[in-house]
């Protein structure tokens, strides 16, 4: 990660979109600070016998619409700021889409990969045991993010329910199938993101062209790579770019997504383009972001386009399943561009909505198919695009304002809902 201040930058979205929106100043104030910021010691036992002593977050940011609801991340460079940051866009992630929850985002700084499969399960027990009593089914729900998932997910809730001494999966989503998880949870971001493109393209006009969209992806996590599996599926796209931590493979006439997930899950990398014969060739992540193409995926971390960059950028429009890769600054320049940007509130919200799906099958105790996951999950992604696109069409608004704009008109009513200035002031 950076050292951008990325709460910064997050306010600076707000303050973008409150010129266009109707909200009480008070309101504005109330989402300019977290209402919970916690941060905890978790000792950890280490295989060697040694004590180490771990650094966490949680962050319930707002929770006036219903219970904070946020990933848990492991990362060396995970900070305060971004954790705030994280929160802070789950808040406007779901008002965004229409979920009753708030915001709130977890995180630990450590680097998971330095650690045994029993350190691990020691730390996220730890994390719950220092976490448990601000955490709670009604209260604040977290989920998988970097480098965590269902495992990660299931030893917390195992770990809550030995705290409050009886099982209670809803606090806990992005679980194991088995322990009161959902069907369609393990590619729920990339799913919500592609159900969204599919309707950016109509707004677009490109699905009327008869030759394959090709599309450029920056990441191969589960975001990125399922993105990458679900437009490779799909005939009306050509996967040609995706990238990890060890570089990126472009090849012009697409990739082979299917393989190179196969050799992802047995050497945790992208294949080297050496040990290919299929034309595919290395090149650096930042030559990915420049290239060519009609959809750019940025799928990783923040901050990754930049106003450094932003002017080299060849993509038709963006997408962002990532939190925050695009900077302000960076966004200005893509708009003078007219590079349409579908903002990450919106994008990602899949997880989210299939986290949300998880929790009303948890307290309600009735499971739902795959197929009913799915069209749910299509149904509410067009609606709340068509929506947030009639803002920014209206207003001529970049729609990452609009997104913002669109989530405001629903937090506003919450926040002001008790009372405001105007409630109290003597006439």
């Amino acid at each position: 990660m950076t050292t951008h201040d990325v709460f910064a930058d997050a306010l600076k979205r707000l303050d973008a979109a409150t010129l266009h929106a109707n909200v009480h100043p008070e309101t504005v104030a109330r989402l300019r600070q977290p209402k919970q910021h916690l941060e905890v010691s978790i000792p950890v036992r280490m295989d060697d016998g040694s004590l180490r002593i771990f650094t966490g977050y949680r962050c319930r940011y707002d929770d006036t619409r219903g219970p904070a609801k946020g990933g848990i991340r492991f990362h060396q460079d995970v900070t305060a700021a971004e954790v705030k940051a994280l929160a802070f866009w789950m808040t406007f992630k779901c008002a965004c889409v229409g979920l009753p929850f708030g915001g709130g985002k977890g995180g630990v700084i450590v680097d998971p990969a330095t650690l045994s499969s029993a350190e691990l399960e020691r730390l996220s027990r730890g994390y719950m045991r220092a976490t448990a009593w601000a955490v709670g089914i009604d209260v604040d729900v977290p989920a998988p993010d970097v480098n965590t998932g269902p495992l990660v997910m299931a030893w917390m809730a195992d770990e809550y329910a030995a705290v409050i001494g009886h099982r209670e999966p809803g606090v806990i989503t992005g679980k194991p199938v088995a322990v009161g998880g959902s069907l369609g949870r393990d590619d729920a971001t990339a799913r919500g993101g592609y159900y969204i493109l599919k309707e950016l393209e109509q707004r677009l006009g490109l699905h009327t062209r008869a030759e394959p969209r090709t599309v450029v992806i920056h990441g191969f996590g589960n975001a990125g790579e399922n993105m990458a599996k679900l437009c490779s599926a799909d005939p009306a796209y050509r996967v040609i770019a995706v990238s990890d931590y060890t570089g990126a493979r472009f090849n012009p006439k697409g990739l082979n997504i299917r393989a190179m997930s196969d050799y992802k899950r047995k050497h945790n990398k992208l294949e080297p383009a050496s040990e290919l014969a299929d034309g595919t060739r290395d090149i650096s992540n930042a030559e990915l972001l420049e290239l060519e193409c009609d959809l750019l995926v940025p799928a990783a971390i923040e901050n990754v386009i930049t106003e450094a960059n932003a002017p080299r950028v060849r993509a038709k429009a963006i997408l962002e399943l990532a939190n925050g890769p695009i900077t302000p600054e960076a966004d200005a320049i893509l708009w003078e561009r007219h590079i349409p940007v579908v903002p990450d509130i919106l994008a990602n919200a899949g997880g989210v909505t299939v986290s949300y799906f998880e929790w009303t099958q948890n307290k309600s105790g009735y499971y739902w198919t795959l197929a009913e996951v799915h069209e749910r999950l299509q149904r509410k992604m067009a609606q709340e695009f068509s929506d947030m696109y009639e803002v920014a069409s209206s207003k001529k608004l970049p729609m990452r304002t609009a997104a913002y704009v669109h989530a405001l008109q629903r937090l506003a009513p919450a926040l002001e809902s008790t009372g405001t200035r105007r409630t109290y002031a003597k006439e």
